[in-house]
């Protein structure tokens, strides 16, 4: 089996990881995780194969496969990896490995199917199912030397896809042809393909290129762009809106790389914009500015949301940010890593969560005006000792092709 150079977790790092969390169980008295999500599980093995990962409060975890054993085997570097037992055995198994049945285990509550959350807890009778998802989420939300490599390489691919965007706009061109030709350079440049989110029905793919008013319609996802889409099976990305000149181009994807993802939005035009657009464009570059500015360790998320937010209400944007008029969404940034939504949340009534050192974020201020467009910026963000540090480096200014 081939795959890039580097693709492996270290054991080190998967120990790491699983230790981490096992000192949040016990705080939690929590004695086993049980552990089935794609992005968990990647997290935790480094692989994908159908089954469960079985962490205990203390010792080494075991990685229980049912589809593809072998695989697993090959792709993960933890020390246990065996085929999964039936449902019926899974009881004897854990009894067998751990040398109990847990009293508290700990499930993803917040995804787990509810089917299959019944059939867990018949064959654990006598136990209370704790949602182990928020301590998983802390642990993931403090970034690795090693996991910060991997997403500078996906940083890396938004810089191919920022040049080629710049090279292949031109005025005829549909929304699709551009999408689709920037998803061809993605991949070429690594891109895994898919990127995930943790909530419900959350989908996403590469990312969005729209122009003019198909960059202001709203869709079902918690985003402030969402663009017409080709069918209502999606509900949102390109369309067949043709690019003319003076209209703002969004340019908003995501790089990923070996698991990890950074998110980046660029505003290009053809000739220029209205004074008002481009007015509109930078008042959201000082916004972003001023972020960079007062983000530091031990300030609460939400406190970063309400001064910014305030700042574009000053700015007299109060309608246009983050979203059409009633369809805007309450944040102004979201944690990013292996999953697009991951903690922190730079948002509405986020005050009691600050920012720790190695967080990762993506920031996007970002106007919507009804048949016009949108306008915005969005870089990708590292906490570090006294401040944040961009991941993604693109230039910022609007692009004038």
């Amino acid at each position: 089996m081939m795959y890039a150079e580097g693709w492996q977790i270290p054991a080190s790092e998967l120990t790491r990881r699983y230790q981490a969390l096992q000192a949040k169980m016990a705080q939690q008295q929590i004695d086993l995780a049980i552990l089935v999500q794609n992005a968990d599980l990647f997290y935790f093995t480094g692989s994908v194969q159908q089954g469960m990962l079985l962490i205990p409060c203390s010792g080494e975890p075991v990685y229980c496969v049912r589809r593809d054993f072998e695989r697993a085997r090959y792709e993960s570097t933890l020390s246990t990896i065996v085929e999964a037992p039936s449902p019926r055995q899974l009881a004897d198994f854990v009894c067998q490995h751990f040398g109990e049945l847990p009293k508290q285990p700990g499930l993803e509550l917040d995804v787990l199917p509810v089917s299959f959350y019944q059939r867990l807890m018949r064959t654990f009778p006598d136990c209370d199912g704790a949602d182990i998802t928020p301590l998983i989420r802390q642990v993931r939300m403090i970034k690795s030397p090693f996991e910060l490599a991997r997403m500078r390489g996906a940083a890396d691919q938004l810089a191919v896809i920022y040049e080629e965007a710049k090279q292949v706009i031109c005025e005829g061109m549909s929304d699709l042809e551009l999408s689709a030709h920037l998803e061809k350079t993605a991949r070429l440049a690594g891109h895994q393909g898919i990127t995930r989110m943790r909530a419900f029905n959350g989908e996403f793919y590469c990312g969005h290129a729209f122009s003019g008013a198909a960059g202001a319609r709203p869709t079902f996802s918690d985003t402030p762009l969402g663009g017409v889409g080709l069918t209502p099976a999606v509900g949102q990305g390109a369309g067949h809106k043709v690019i003319a000149a003076h209209e703002p181009i969004i340019i908003d994807f995501i790089g990923a790389y070996q698991g990890y993802l950074c998110d980046q939005t660029r505003t290009m035009c053809l000739g220029g914009l209205s004074d008002d657009l481009s007015r509109g464009y930078d008042d959201m570059l000082e916004i972003l500015w001023y972020m960079e500015q007062i983000a530091k360790p031990g300030v609460p998320w939400g406190k970063i949301y309400r001064q910014c937010h305030e700042m574009a209400r000053t700015l007299g944007h109060e309608q246009a940010f983050m979203g059409l008029e009633g369809s805007q969404v309450g944040f102004i940034g979201h944690g990013i890593g292996t999953e697009i939504d991951e903690y922190p949340f730079i948002a509405r009534g986020f005050d009691q969560d600050v920012l720790e050192e190695n967080m990762t974020f993506a920031f996007e201020p970002k106007l919507v005006y009804p048949g016009i467009g949108a306008v915005g910026v969005e870089n990708t963000y590292v906490v570090t000792a006294d401040g944040v540090e961009a991941l993604t480096r693109c230039p910022e200014a609007l692009v004038v092709l």
